[in-house]
This record gives structure tokens, C-alpha cells and sequence, in this order.
């Protein structure tokens, strides 16, 4: 049995199976998963029901398994920053800082080859999507 923070069986095998410079979309429950995660991403869907699970929450135990280099947000259309990206933020600490993309520009990166892995989840905050680029383990 498992005793880390991250055990859920689907998101451990995608990430075995990911290296560096490979990348992880979290997104939240207006994400259109089934068209912009990326043909060789794996898919899981922990959209429970509105509001479960949070985007924050997988992202926390996601940092519990990997390193990051780089992480992306998809900026609003206004050009402010969504409340949720202090979030991400304080999560990722030192790690890496937030890159901003413009919407169709996320969209592409989330879709690239490279996307090894796809959380779908409930979380129903505006712009709670991040895409983590994964780094060396030194």
C-alpha cells in the first residue's frame, strides 16, 4: 500500500512513464479535455462533481512526486491576473515562476506531443488551468 501523497494508480503510471521536459496539464471543469489535452496525454478524470476536485489539490500532490521547470497559465482576456494564480504560485514556491499565455496559445501548448498526462477536474474557479513542464531529479 502507498503512503505518499500521491497514489491515485492512473497518474502514477503516466508519470513513470514521463521525463524531463515532458508536461502535465491540470486544468479545471471548462477545460475542453476531450479536444486540447493531447494525443499522447493520459486522460484521468477526477471531475467528481462541481467544485471537486480542485485543481490546487491535485496540483499539491503532483509537487509531492515531481520537479518542475516550468509552469504556464492561461491569462485572461483582460490581461489581469485570475485570484488563482497565487495560488499556483505559493504552491510552486521557488520552483519556477508562471508563464502567461493568451487562451489559444495555452490550448496549444496543453495539446502539444509532449503532454504526457491530463487531470480533469470539477474545480469551477475562471482560468484554474496550469501546465507543468517536468524537471530533473539531481
Amino acid at each position: 500500500m502507498l503512503k505518499g501523497q500521491l497514489i491515485h494508480p492512473d497518474i502514477l503510471a503516466a508519470l513513470a512513464g514521463s521525463g524531463h521536459g515532458s508536461k502535465i496539464l491540470i486544468a479545471d471543469g471548462n477545460f475542453p479535455h476531450g479536444t486540447k489535452a493531447g494525443d499522447n496525454a493520459e486522460l484521468v478524470y477526477l471531475n467528481l462533481s462541481p467544485g471537486k476536485v480542485l485543481v490546487t489539490e491535485v496540483l499539491e500532490a503532483i509537487l509531492s512526486a515531481i520537479n518542475v521547470e516550468a509552469a504556464e497559465v492561461m491569462q485572461p482576456a483582460d490581461g489581469k491576473d485570475a485570484p488563482i494564480f497565487k495560488e499556483f504560485q505559493d504552491l510552486l514556491g521557488d520552483q519556477a515562476q508562471l508563464d502567461r499565455l493568451e487562451r489559444f496559445a495555452f490550448y496549444e501548448a496543453a495539446s502539444s506531443p509532449n503532454t504526457c498526462l491530463a487531470v480533469a477536474t470539477g474545480d469551477q474557479r475562471l482560468y484554474a488551468n496550469i501546465l507543468l513542464t517536468i524537471g530533473v531529479v539531481t
